[in-house]
């Protein structure tokens, strides 16, 4: 086998997509900071129980383990940085107000998530602690169409869900966690007759409720339908009522709702929304509540911390985004001329791009639209334009 090859799903990021991934993660970053959330770099490795603690066994699955030299103890690479994230808030910060963070930094999976997928995301998110009131949710929605727009994705559209619907449907019902797992796939994928075969043993309500979300997607007006239809599920209105009022406050993209869509329902306490863009296939960016993520790791405050947040993958993001134009720069001669360096030197203080030409490469094209050029008139080295 080749030295140079890499691992399936593994992939060397080359300077056109590094520079427009780098300008993406800056003005996400800057985004998240116009909102007043934080920046935290959590670590890339940490030992095995803390990384896993109270998210479930599908992250356990993605997650690459090792054995750490210096301890003996298992590590783990990192496959999500919400776990880490609400580690900060629950047990470093441990603040009694509000709380907004934000990340930006690569995980690694065992397997790719979709098909050509990258095991390497460069994960971005927001979260938000210590708010349960639907404000912070609309926030946090607000924000993930920001920053979709400062990278200039268009065509966005917002598919909206609740996890407390489906699971309000399945209160008190006693079932093994296997068939619990099929059953939300079978909703996923909309199989009324595989959800008839998994819930015959169901009390009535429930089967007929869990029937009734295969047909309720589409429009806004699947709340109304949802409302008639599932009238005998508890909480179920307030859920609803919730997904309508944050459907009234997006403006300027499509919004749809999926009240079947019970993707991370171990892990999601309420609404739960994705975000599409055309051409993109996938979802862009995922994003929902989940209360009481930071329990486990003993806050301060001996409460659990409501949570809301979003993350999404810059490698994909990418694909979608607007290009950028190239950084217009400065070509510049290599030599020892008197002055060069120093006007070198005072261009690159100011801001400007020089990009010095090694002797023999002059015809060479690079990187950078070299719109000028540092030429020597009268013994004074002067930028002008090609």
């Amino acid at each position: 086998m080749s030295a140079w090859l890499l691992p399936d799903h593994i992939a060397d990021v080359l300077p056109s997509e590094a520079r427009h991934i780098e300008e993406l993660r800056r003005e996400l970053l800057d985004t998240a900071r116009s909102y007043g959330y934080e920046l935290v770099i959590p670590p890339l490795l940490e030992h095995l129980e803390s990384l896993l603690t109270g998210t479930g066994e599908a992250l356990n699955l993605q997650t690459f383990k090792l054995v750490d030299q210096l301890s003996g103890r298992s590590l783990g690479l990192r496959a999500d940085t919400t776990p880490q994230v609400a580690r900060i808030d629950a047990h470093l910060l441990g603040r009694q107000a509000v709380t907004r963070l934000c990340y930006c930094g690569p995980v690694v999976h065992t397997q790719p998530e979709r098909p050509h997928a990258t095991r390497e995301p460069l994960q971005f998110g927001a979260e938000i602690y210590g708010h349960a009131g639907r404000e912070a949710d609309l926030e946090i929605l607000t924000l993930s169409l920001d920053c979709l727009k400062a990278a200039q994705v268009g065509h966005l559209s917002v598919d909206l869900a609740d996890a407390r619907i489906v699971r309000a449907l399945l209160a008190g019902v006693m079932v093994d966690p296997n068939i619990l797992t099929e059953v939300h796939d079978a909703l996923a994928i909309k199989d009324a007759s595989e959800l008839a075969r998994l819930t015959k043993s169901f009390p009535a309500a429930s089967r007929q409720g869990l029937q009734a979300l295969v047909g309720l997607y589409g429009g806004v007006e699947v709340l109304d339908e949802a409302e008639k239809a599932l009238q005998t599920a508890p909480n179920v209105r307030e859920a609803l009522s919730n997904l309508r009022w944050l459907a009234s406050r997006l403006e300027g993209v499509a919004v749809t709702v999926d009240l079947a869509d019970a993707r991370g329902y171990g892990y999601y306490s309420g609404a739960r929304f994705a975000v599409y863009a055309q051409g993109a296939g996938d979802a862009v960016l995922r994003g929902g509540r989940y209360d009481g993520v930071g329990a486990v790791f003993g806050h301060k405050l001996d409460r659990e911390r409501p949570a809301v947040g979003f993350s999404l993958d810059l490698k994909q993001l990418v694909r979608v985004a607007g290009r950028r134009p190239l950084r217009a720069a400065i070509r510049a001669p290599w030599g020892d001329a008197p002055g060069l360096h120093a006007a070198v030197a005072a261009l690159r203080g100011r801001g400007e791009t020089v990009v010095c030409v090694l002797p023999g490469h002059e015809n060479e094209i690079d990187e950078f639209d070299c719109d000028r050029e540092l030429i020597e008139v009268g013994g004074q080295w002067v930028v002008q334009s090609n």
